[in-house]
């Protein structure tokens, strides 16, 4: 049964009806066709799946495989039945046997059986085995994973951190230039150490993050988030320093969101700024999608609408629901939820399509694994908002 079988998600359901559906849609379809186990002795999430839902042989990220971890935790926590618990403390553990470098750090990839591959380390990849560590060590108890992440963040401080602020970003991706969005990342895994911990040590951590963000990364003229910086993080010259993606100008929002709730200077007005300028810049009414790119200026440089957006789009306005009430905060969540769900109209329900064109065609490609993490996430969100603030969302 494909997604569109079901009643259709519309934008004139009210959020706790759209929550319901997506939640059968996630723990009936999504979730049994992610976790179910390939041949062999090492337990591996797919790294990717067609469209009918048939898993290939190939390298297997460990981001993806940490992002998997993520996703399966936030599955149990929401009432998911099935071995979430097993195959989360088969994949982390795997991680840390296999995965973890003499110097503290973890590998980029591992072979379809499981066997080391690309030993390079990047910085993108530490984030995510922080956010994994974090929450397996929440659903599980098992102290042991906060003390690997505390590991973790020691290799990076001795060995990562600049000393203007930031983090290097390792062996993988040219730097400079810098990105913002690894760096968004770590901030996320902060968060959820902080949450999981109350360690002071993870809150130091989120709020350095943080004003690096405030100060390097936002454009003070536009409330924008920019993505490309010079080795003291200043945006690049020319039309590369100016790049904003608006789904990083909703994931940056969604976070800040957070630190407001610490009463940390400044979060709340960020949020609204970030999420202003993606509003109004980076949604395309026709499709009622945020788009990938455009600068500074408005001026679009990438029409297309990739998966991830979309749910960083709904978990911003779910997050700012919480925090004002508003009614055009319900109404985004809406339209956004149902510019997402249009990706989940595959043959085998549980998939999804990552790349809508400017011209309304797909991209036909396999779904990718790291897509689960957004999707669950932003889920998460609605489940959560539906059940803390049900007036809000009638």
């Amino acid at each position: 049964m494909r997604f569109s079988d079901q009643p259709l998600i519309q934008s004139d359901n009210s959020l706790g009806e759209m929550a319901v559906q997506c939640r059968a849609w996630l723990f009936e379809a999504a979730a049994p066709l992610w976790s179910a186990r390939a041949e062999g002795d090492i337990f591996l999430f797919p790294e990717r799946l067609s469209i009918e839902g048939e898993r290939d042989a190939c390298a297997q990220r460990l981001f993806v495989q940490a992002r998997h971890i993520f996703a399966f935790c936030e599955m149990g926590r929401l009432g998911w039945t099935g071995p979430w618990r097993e195959m989360v403390e088969a994949s982390v553990h795997f991680l840390l046997r296999a995965g973890r470098k003499p110097d503290g750090s973890y590998i980029h990839t591992f072979d379809a059986q499981g066997a080391p591959l690309d030993l390079r380390a990047d910085l993108y990849d530490q984030a995510f085995m922080l956010l994994a560590l974090a929450h397996a060590g929440r659903a599980t108890g098992d102290e042991k994973l906060f003390a690997a992440a505390e590991a973790l963040d020691d290799a990076l401080e001795a060995h990562w951190r600049l000393p203007h602020g930031g983090y290097w970003e390792g062996e993988i991706a040219p730097c400079p230039p810098f990105r913002q969005n690894p760096h968004m990342h770590l901030l996320e895994s902060f968060i959820a150490l902080y949450a999981a911990t109350g360690a002071p040590r993870w809150r130091a951590r989120a709020e350095h993050v943080a004003a690096l963000c405030a100060k390097f990364f936002i454009d003070p003229a536009t409330g924008a988030l920019t993505e490309y910086f010079d080795a003291a993080l200043y945006p690049l010259s020319g039309v590369e320093g100016r790049i904003v993606e608006p789904g990083h100008c909703c994931e940056w929002a969604w976070l800040f969101e957070t630190l407001a709730q610490w009463e940390t200077p400044h979060a709340a007005e960020i949020s609204d700024r970030l999420v202003g300028f993606a509003r109004r810049q980076g949604v395309d009414p026709r499709r009622g999608v945020a788009i990938n790119e455009v600068t500074t200026d408005g001026a679009i440089r990438n029409a297309d609408a990739r998966l991830w957006p979309q749910t960083e789009r709904l978990k911003a306005a779910l997050a700012r629901l919480r925090r004002t009430g508003e009614t055009a905060e319900r109404v985004e969540a809406q339209l956004a939820l149902a510019g997402l769900v249009k990706y989940f109209d595959v043959p085998k329900r549980g998939a999804w399509r990552d790349k809508w064109r400017a011209d309304g065609s797909w991209i036909e490609e396999p779904a990718p694994g790291s897509s689960l993490y957004h999707i669950t996430c932003a889920l998460a969100e609605l489940c959560d908002t539906t059940a803390l603030a049900p007036d809000q969302c009638a």
